[in-house]
């Protein structure tokens, strides 16, 4: 008998902006695998309509008992066609990372990790909730920096897999109960933020991002949206646990 426990859902991505509200922009889906020794993997699939080029991206993120990343798998298609894949380890003192991609060909890396850091920055919704966990909430509303490595410092991570670490700012707000497809939970709220460019692309700085997260050892996404340029808000709409 398997001794896992398995969460699964589905995420959708919908638009705000002026003359498109509500309307249908992509959508997230995901599978937690909790095993008994503590460990857990998230499988994530992610298809973005809007704005063009589209992205389709899977994941495979995988963290030990303590919460820390072990390895990360991704593999981007953009506009239909192979954008790259890669695998990023943590190897404690270094993260090294494999890709290839048709615009960037076969890379290596290692970077040097000095210090604690907080996650590996994978892109889908369903991580960034689970990744806001991390922030002390005992101490009340407050907001810290976040430092992580990310496969791609675009804001829809559409570049070839290549590591780069990044510096955000999350906040905590405090706790909700919210009501959405899915059902109804109590929630703590988050706001991630990005004084410190640590997502930068030709729109500047990644916009404000708020976010409900499920009160509980789970941590799922259940909605929040993106303000700025881009205008966005997502809802759980389907889950099982």
């Amino acid at each position: 008998m398997q001794q896992h426990r398995t969460v699964t859902g589905r995420i959708l991505y919908t638009s705000r902006k002026p003359g498109r509200e509500g309307e249908e922009r992509g959508r997230e889906f995901f599978t937690w695998t909790h095993h008994s020794d503590g460990k857990k993997t998230l499988r994530a699939r992610c298809e973005i309509d809007e704005p063009d080029p589209t992205v389709h991206r899977d994941i495979v993120y995988s963290l030990d008992e303590n919460d820390v990343p072990m390895d990360l798998f991704v593999r981007l298609t953009v506009g239909d066609r192979f954008m790259g894949s890669g695998w990023i380890r943590n190897a404690g003192d270094y993260i090294e990372c494999e890709s290839y991609g048709p615009s960037i060909g076969r890379v290596s890396q290692k970077l040097p990790v000095t210090g604690e850091f907080d996650g590996f920055g994978t892109h889908p919704i369903v991580a960034d909730a689970y990744n806001a966990r991390r922030i002390d909430r005992s101490k009340g509303p407050h907001a810290r920096k976040f430092r992580c490595f990310l496969p791609s410092p675009d804001h829809r991570g559409a570049t070839p897999p290549f590591l780069a670490e990044s510096l955000m700012q999350l906040g905590y707000i405090g706790e909700e109960t919210v009501t959405v497809a899915a059902g109804t939970f109590d929630c703590w709220k988050f706001e991630w933020s990005d004084p410190h460019g640590g997502m930068v692309n030709a729109n500047g700085a990644h916009p404000p991002y708020e976010m409900w997260v499920t009160a509980d050892d789970d941590a799922l996404f259940v909605q929040g949206g993106v303000g700025g340029y881009m205008q966005t808000w997502y809802e759980l709409v389907e889950l099982t646990r």
